[in-house]
């Protein structure tokens, strides 16, 4: 076993809480000791909800492991019915509980309570958060629609209609994905069923089966239950990512054959920015960057894609934490002509960041910290990520707005071309000088100050010619200076003076 100081998953029961605290109607009743009732945390200051999750804890203590632990879950969860009074509950226990084997799921059923109770059995100790949501999620669905499968032959309600399922409370950018994706089904002219697990309700996932395909944004969360719905329902779902502007485009071929509708008006409709502010020509010294990518498996392989395709970047790192979905990963990154990195140590993630001599990291949180410590320009595409990537303001990353956000977000960290440019031309002036960092970045800049009369090898400045030069336009001050002394210097001139400053413009305006 390895301690982590830093690990880009909770554990299984944060999932389940992601999913809990996503829905509306919707109980989480956790067996769980008071130390791990600090998940609440994540959602209210993290994320920044203005509620705490809807989750009850039993929060033993130490003392009462030789008592009976299990009427405290009993009585805990019948207390969240009468005071909640939700459409359905969901029961488990956290990492610690789960040692104490007190079958919450069979507790939960004793209490014969009136509303669904979907018992969750996450190993702690086997599986991660991402997992947690996922089989969370599948619980529910299985649980809430099933009984409500249709009899084979059955003709739907007239369409197309689709669910959209995946996003999820503590997601990236979920809820503005969401809503990115909404809009553009929208103006498609596709009836959006039932969104899950984000805004829906435990009634709303009885209806589940009344869509005629699913749309899957994130399958790291949605895949187990749109594969159960397939079987069920016979339902298809998308594959394609919509994250940049070339696979939104194939997302929305995708969507459309799905629905028998006709592409070609909704894309000769939709437009993004990023596509043509990739091809400017400042953009043009994109072209090339050498780029390493890490996070979550479908972040992660629709960043390096739009990257390499769209922005024009090298990709020389591709990696992720889900090993569920490592192949995909390793797929893509074959695509690229390099090895995947599948770890979930963070030192391994570093290591390889400094033998790729990167130019740029497209990473999580985690990798934010080691791009500040190596001094690289980083951008955040993934969970797990911290408070400054909850923005206020609209920013999705799906879509074709999404890639609009996402070009802006990635150019931001780096030193564009003509801002290099300038301070190649400047870098002698005390105003623009050499040491300047690019300017958003808040480099250190190391302070020239003016004097008098300066010495510029065997000549001098006198201070009236030192005044002259001083309006001079400060973007050609520069060379005006390096011209009057080697005007001076070829010609044994000790002290410049206003004469000479002018002699040096003539002789070199020739």
């Amino acid at each position: 076993m390895q301690l982590a100081v830093w690990t880009y998953e909770g554990p299984p029961h944060v999932g389940a809480m992601r999913i809990a605290t996503a829905m509306e109607g919707l109980h989480y009743v956790l067996h769980a000791p008071q130390g791990d009732t600090y998940a609440d945390l994540l959602f209210t200051m993290i994320e920044r909800r203005a509620k705490r999750p809807p989750v009850t804890y039993t929060t033993f203590q130490a003392r009462d492991l030789g008592g009976d632990t299990a009427e405290l879950f009993k009585n805990a969860a019948r207390e969240a019915f009468e005071r909640f009074r939700p459409q359905a509950m969901i029961v488990g226990a956290s990492c610690t509980a789960e040692l104490i084997q007190d079958d919450p799921g069979g507790l939960a059923k004793a209490l014969a309570l009136p509303i669904p109770v979907i018992p969750l059995e996450l190993p702690s100790y086997q599986k991660k958060e991402n997992w947690g949501a996922a089989e969370t999620f599948y619980q529910l669905v299985r649980a809430l629609a099933g009984p409500h499968a249709p009899p084979p032959g059955t003709r739907r309600s007239p369409g197309p209609v689709c669910n959209i399922l995946g996003p999820t409370a503590l997601g990236f950018r979920h809820r503005d994905d969401l809503a990115e994706i909404t809009g553009l089904l929208g103006r498609m002219g596709v009836r959006i069923n039932v969104a899950a697990p984000l805004g829906a309700t435990p009634h709303d996932l009885t209806r589940l089966g009344e869509a005629d395909f699913n749309v899957v944004l994130y399958p790291e969360i949605a895949g187990q239950a749109a594969a159960w719905l397939g079987r069920t329902f016979g339902q298809k779902a998308t594959k394609t990512i919509p994250i940049g502007s070339n696979a939104t485009r194939e997302f929305i071929a995708e969507v459309a054959a799905l629905a028998g509708l006709d592409a070609a008006p909704i894309l000769a409709a939709e437009t993004s920015r990023a596509a043509w502010y990739a091809r400017s020509v400042d953009s043009n010294y994109l072209t090339g960057k050498r780029v390493f990518v890490f996070g979550d498996a479908s972040h992660a392989i629709a960043a390096a894609r739009m990257a390499a395709e769209e922005i024009g970047f090298t990709i020389v790192g591709l990696g992720t934490y889900s090993r569920e979905y490592a192949r995909d990963v390793r797929d893509a990154a074959k695509s690229h002509g390099i090895e995947a990195l599948v770890t979930e140590d963070y030192l391994e993630v570093e290591a390889a960041i400094q033998g790729l001599q990167v130019e740029l990291i497209l990473g999580t949180q985690m990798e934010r910290h080691i791009a500040k410590r190596l001094g690289i320009p980083c951008a955040v595409i993934s969970s797990p990520v911290h408070v400054q990537d909850y923005p206020a303001r609209y920013s999705p990353q799906m879509g074709f707005e999404g890639a609009n956000v996402l070009f802006d977000t990635w150019v931001h960290p780096l030193m564009m071309g003509l801002e290099e440019h300038l301070l190649g031309m400047f870098r002698e002036d005390f105003e623009f000088h050499g040491e300047a960092a690019p300017s958003h970045l808040g480099g250190a800049v190391t302070e020239r100050q003016a004097t008098a009369v300066v010495v510029a090898g065997p000549a001098t400045w006198a201070t009236e010619a030192e005044k002259e030069l001083g309006k001079i336009p400060f973007f050609v001050r520069g060379k005006a200076r390096r011209n009057t002394e080697r005007y001076a210097s070829e010609r044994g001139i000790g002290t410049i003076t206003i004469e000479t400053l002018y002699d040096a413009k003539a002789h070199f305006a020739r």
